[in-house]
C-alpha cells in the first residue's frame, strides 16, 4: 500500500513539473549545433560547435515557450584544422569579432502534444533575421538517470548565409546552409 501511494505521489509530482511554465537549462554535453553546406557541387561539408549554453522555458499545458540559446562560434570544428581556421576567419564566422551566435525564439507551435516548430530570431555576425526551426523529434519526461524533469529535441532549418553578411565564395560554396540543433535540457 505504501509503495502504491509513494508511486502515485511521485507520478503526480513528475507530471506537475511538466504542467506549469518550467525553465530547463541546456546540457552542453548532449547538445550539438551543426551545419551542412554544399562545396563546389561535389560534396556536402559538415561542421559543428562544441560549446552551447542557454535555457528553454516550456509551458506544455498552454503550449507555449521561449528559447534563449548561445552558440560559441570559436568552438567550431569540421575535422580539419586548416578549414576550421579559415571558417573562423573574416571570410566566414569572424569569431574574433563575433565569438557567439544566438537564437531567441518564442513562437512555439504544437501538433497535439508534440512541439512542431519554434520561430524566433537568429543573430550571426551581428545581423539578426527571423528563422523557424522545424522540430523532428521532441520528448519531455523525467530523466531515467537523474530523475529530474528533462526535455530534448532535434531541430532543423535552412538559411541563406549571405543574408547574415557571410557571402564569401557564393555560389561555389552554397549560399544555402542547413542548420541542425540536437538539444537536451533539464531542470
Amino acid at each position: 500500500m505504501k509503495k502504491t501511494i509513494t508511486s502515485a505521489i511521485f507520478a503526480a509530482l513528475a507530471s506537475s513539473a511538466f504542467a506549469a511554465p518550467a525553465v530547463y537549462t541546456i546540457d552542453p554535453s548532449h547538445t550539438l549545433p551543426s551545419f551542412e553546406v554544399n562545396h563546389l557541387g561535389y560534396s556536402t561539408q559538415r561542421g559543428s560547435f562544441d560549446k552551447t549554453s542557454g535555457t528553454i522555458t516550456l509551458d506544455l499545458e498552454k503550449k507555449s515557450g521561449a528559447a534563449d540559446i548561445k552558440i560559441d562560434t570559436t568552438s567550431l570544428r569540421t575535422g580539419w584544422e586548416k578549414r576550421d581556421a579559415h571558417l573562423k576567419g573574416e571570410d566566414f564566422f569572424n569569431t574574433e569579432k563575433f565569438p557567439a551566435m544566438t537564437f531567441k525564439g518564442s513562437d512555439f507551435k504544437f501538433n497535439g502534444d508534440k512541439l512542431a516548430s519554434v520561430g524566433g530570431q537568429l543573430t550571426m555576425l551581428g545581423v539578426t533575421k527571423p528563422v523557424t526551426l522545424q522540430i523532428t523529434n521532441f520528448k519531455c519526461a523525467p530523466h531515467p538517470m537523474s530523475k529530474k524533469p528533462a526535455c530534448g529535441a532535434d531541430a532543423v532549418t535552412t538559411i541563406k548565409r549571405s543574408d547574415f553578411g557571410m557571402s564569401a565564395y557564393v555560389p561555389a560554396v552554397s549560399d544555402e546552409v542547413t542548420l541542425r540543433l540536437q538539444v537536451e535540457a533539464s531542470q
